[in-house]
């Protein structure tokens, strides 16, 4: 007699196998949704690291020596934010039309920090 009460014991109701279905594909589904949202904010992370130098108009030419930092542009003027081999900084304005240089400022005396 102990036979049939172990297989009514051992036997689990429809819901409540349905319930544990559903809480192992809930399981299951936040799982790969962490995993794809820290893909993404790899992604992200690394993309920022691949900074490349921005683009200048071609009638823009720089000094020799020196490589863009930033450049903004103006209604008739480009500023370019240039840094020469010594780290010195030094925002250059250009003429946008003929590329010709109007004025420049020097915004640091060194290595970066100075």
């Amino acid at each position: 007699m102990d036979q049939p009460d172990q297989q009514a014991e051992g036997a689990e109701p429809p819901r409540l196998r349905a319930l544990r279905w559903l809480v192992t594909a809930l399981t299951a589904t936040l799982i790969v949704g962490i995993t794809v949202i820290m893909a993404i904010i790899v992604m992200a992370f690394l993309r920022t690291q691949e900074t490349a130098a921005p683009s200048l108009p071609d009638s823009i030419v720089l000094p020799e020596g020196t490589s863009a930092g930033a450049v903004t542009f103006g209604s008739d003027w480009i500023a370019v934010v240039t840094r020469d081999e010594a780290g010195r900084e030094t925002i250059r304005i250009f003429d946008a039309d003929s590329g010709a240089e109007r004025q420049s400022v020097i915004i640091g005396t060194g290595a970066a920090g100075n």
